[in-house]
């Protein structure tokens, strides 16, 4: 088959970027999106304006790429956005707009490319989740729950998109060194709020792990094995020990203790 046509949501900066960058690099043809791509005049990938919560430009950006190349083998939904507060305080407005990009905006892209790829009776598709959607963590509940959902959904879409030569997954990062905390929502809180200290403390301790967190191009490696192979798992992992292994004592341990284990690594 000819090289593979790759659509990266999300390709501006952090993980994305590296994911396209490391594709164009393995010889594949790489697109990229951005809301505003004007933004990024010095970028290797060309990108096209998407917002995946606007449906005119998913259609748009489907349309176009299709209109260059012809086709479409692999999906990365990529784009998402992280979300910090308390589940008593946060404001609904933006619970359902983390919703409205990290859930439903994947999902919308990918049902503007599945026709293209039951066309082709083939194509990749890969829901970029986190390992913070396998469990509920403290102040990142929302997020949580976003990244849960676009796991479970893909479950679904893997047995239904099966017949049509689709293979779905879902690829779950822990934390990597991005600009991710510079587009991160964090609902404000008052300071005779009876969460502000654990909060604050909270945000804090989650930018230190992104700082040392491990470089983002390793998620480029891992997703170049994928589409390279039939036959991919349901779910992957790319993070460190620590991380891959909180998955891994979810399941097996009593859910007071885990509870317990998580509280206090977070300080809680």
């Amino acid at each position: 088959m000819s090289t593979k046509v790759v659509l990266v949501t999300g390709a501006s900066s952090g993980i994305g970027k590296s994911i396209a960058q490391t594709l164009k690099q393995k010889g594949f043809i790489v697109y990229g999106t951005a809301r505003n791509p004007h933004k990024y005049p010095d970028t290797i990938i060309p990108l096209l304006p998407l917002d995946v919560t606007d449906q005119k430009t998913i259609n748009s950006c489907i349309s176009s790429l299709i209109a260059n190349e012809g086709r479409i083998d692999v999906l990365i939904n990529n784009a998402g956005r992280g979300i910090n507060g308390t589940v008593e305080e946060m404001p609904i407005k933006e619970a359902k707009h983390i919703f409205d990009t990290n859930f439903f905006g994947a999902v919308a892209v990918a049902q503007a490319v599945i026709p293209y790829m039951r066309t082709q009776r083939s194509g990749y598709i890969v829901n970029i989740t986190s390992i913070a959607g396998f469990m509920g963590l403290p102040f990142r509940g929302f997020y949580s729950a976003s990244k849960s959902a676009l796991n479970i959904i893909t479950e679904s879409m893997r047995m239904e998109l099966k017949p049509f030569g689709i293979e779905v997954c879902s690829l779950a990062p822990g934390d990597f060194a991005t600009d991710i905390a510079s587009r991160r929502y964090n609902a404000p809180i008052a300071k005779d709020s009876p969460y502000f200290e654990r909060y604050n403390n909270q945000l804090n301790q989650i930018d230190d792990h992104v700082d040392g967190a491990m470089n983002p191009e390793i998620v480029g490696e891992v997703i170049y094995n994928i589409v390279n192979i039939s036959g991919i798992r349901v779910n992957y992992t790319v993070g460190s020990f620590l991380q891959k292994l909180s998955i891994y004592l979810k399941r097996m341990l009593p859910s007071k203790l885990f509870e317990a284990m998580l509280s206090n690594h977070y300080k809680q």
